[in-house]
Order: structure tokens, then sequence, then C-alpha cells
């Protein structure tokens, strides 16, 4: 399923009644030894801004059910209810074909290293082509240990200031999750809000640039006479670049005809 939206809130409308965990292909994040609650709970919610709802927990600190998680995921508590719970990491991704590893840490270890963009567009490309894809998020202190990293088959590594380097765990999910987000195509770039009201037309700009320069020419704006042509240009190219809306076209229509009946009453 691919979608076109603008803000995160359009997907979260989208998704909130559909069975979780869903069949959109996407991503497992899997969250290695999370030591608190709240960070569980956090990363939940990141996860559900985006649309995704694989969660894979591996022996989570204080236990399962975690209270604390369910009370700060808010809205996005249907994902905790579904999410996978298993002791280990190699249980985690047992069924995957392609893991990655977050850390922000050099390892001694010789691996392939993407950025989070580039990690999740790989991870589009093979789950596009039927493969299983798992992202590993470690425990809040110290993050992965290696040998978590061991089992991973690329690390995704965060371009952080390497004075702070360390990032909270939802903000690393949040991060990893919206990048999927673009490599999946459900980003638009841009757009514009018309508050209800749809773009004026070629016409009805054509139509307000005629009314301006009737009333600008009989108001002599347009003077000298050798710098009339270039004026006109000029004003109907100011119209052309304005992102113009029938609202903004109507009120400008409106504005002009108040000031030539202010003139003509004085």
């Amino acid at each position: 399923m691919k979608l076109q939206i603008g803000h995160v809130s359009n997907a979260l409308e989208l998704f909130r009644n559909e069975p979780m965990p869903s069949d959109r292909p996407q991503p497992a994040f899997v969250l290695v030894r999370p030591q608190m609650g709240e960070n569980i709970g956090a990363a939940a919610r990141a996860m559900w801004n985006f649309g995704l709802d694989r969660m894979h927990v591996v022996a989570p600190r204080d236990g399962w059910p975690n209270p604390k998680a369910a009370a700060m995921a808010s809205g996005a508590g249907r994902l905790l209810d579904e999410a996978q719970v298993v002791a280990t990491t190699a249980e985690a991704v047992a069924d995957c074909s392609f893991v990655f590893a977050t850390t922000a840490r050099a390892r001694d270890l010789t691996k392939p290293v993407y950025s989070p963009e580039r990690a999740m567009a790989l991870s589009a490309e093979r789950i596009a082509a039927g493969e299983k894809v798992a992202v590993l998020f470690g425990p809040e202190r110290a993050g992965l240990e290696n040998d978590d990293i061991a089992r991973a088959n690329a690390i995704i590594n965060v371009p952080v200031n390497p004075e702070f380097a360390s990032l909270n765990l939802a903000q690393c999910v949040l991060l990893t999750a919206y990048e999927w987000q673009r490599a999946a195509g459900l980003i638009v770039h841009e757009r514009l809000d018309t508050a209800r009201t749809d773009p004026a037309t070629q016409i009805e700009v054509e139509a307000l640039a005629a009314h301006y320069e009737t009333r600008l020419d009989e108001a002599g704006f347009f003077f000298p006479d050798h710098k009339a042509a270039p004026m006109k240009t000029n004003l109907r190219n100011l119209w052309s670049r304005m992102p113009l809306t029938r609202a903004d076209v109507q009120m400008l229509h409106g504005v002009l005809r108040q000031m030539v009946r202010w003139k003509e009453r004085g």
C-alpha cells in the first residue's frame, strides 16, 4: 500500500483503525534489553507516528507488560499490545534475512556502515524484493553490545556531534522511522495548504491582472510612457509568482474596487 501524505498526523489518521500488526511491508524495530518503560512507550509512539507497527522487545529490564510503557505510549498502546517479547536478540531476528544495528560508537568489527537515510533506502529495496529486515536499537545506558552487533549484517551510524554522540532510544527510533517513511515514498516534500479553497486558475489570475492594470492605467501609474510596457510585464510577473487561491483573487478584486469607490467619493 503506497500513500501520499504530507503530515505525520495524516498517516496516523489513515492507520488508526487498521489491525495490528498490519500487512504493510516494513522493517521490524527491535529494542534490545530496554531499561525504562517510558523509553519503550516513547519508542512505540515514534514508530506509530510513521506508521510502523512491528516492535520486538528483547529481555526488557523491568519485565512485561510495563505500565510505564503503556502510559507513555498514549495512542500507540495497541502497538505495545502486539509487540513480540523474546529473551534473546537471536530470537528477535530469527526470521530476518538482513539486520541493521544502530550504534554511535566505533566498533572493532568489520561491517558496512550506513547513514540512516541510506540504510532505510536499502531496507526498502530488500523488503520490496520479499526479504525481511530488522533494525536493532540498544539499551539506554551503553547501547548494543558487540555480541548483538555481531549478529547484524550492517551498522547504522547517525552523524551526530562526536563530542555528544549519545542519542535517546526514542530519538533514534524516530529518526530511523522517519527515514523509512522517506525511503518508502510516503512523504510529500512540498505542498500548499489552501485553507479549504481551491488554487486560482490561470483565467482568474489573468482577470485579476487585467483589473489592476486597467485601474492603475486610469490612475496614471504607468509613467512615463516608454516605461509602461515593462512595468505592466513586471506586474503580471508578480501575479504569476504568487500562489493565489480563489479566495485571494476575490479579496484582491474587492480591495481595488473599494479603493476606487473611496477615491470617487472624495
